[in-house]
């Protein structure tokens, strides 16, 4: 069953954040991850939504999922991202 990271973020610092764009890519598919969504356009149509930047992640499954989180190759670029964003990311299993 598929997991989604589902990520919502406020960049704090563009020119530092440029590096995390960089490094994220390939760790996430050397966990079979795939971007579905990268921000883009999109528009509120109930509620509050705070954050301008948008990403949806699709996994293999779950376990998958919160490995790549937890990974010794993300730990320092998530760093990158932590320093230089604020946000929300969650990791949920599809149906």
């Amino acid at each position: 069953m598929s997991a989604y990271a589902i990520v919502q973020i406020n960049v704090t610092n563009k020119e530092n954040y440029q590096e995390y764009l960089k490094k994220v890519t390939p760790i996430v598919e050397k966990y079979n991850g795939k971007y579905l969504v990268r921000s883009g356009k999109f528009k509120v149509l109930l509620g509050r939504w705070d954050y301008l930047r948008n990403v949806i992640v699709e996994f293999p499954d779950y376990n998958t999922a919160i490995d790549w989180y937890n990974s010794n190759e993300y730990e320092p670029i998530k760093k990158i991202r932590e320093e230089n964003s604020e946000g929300n990311i969650i990791i949920i299993e599809g149906t």
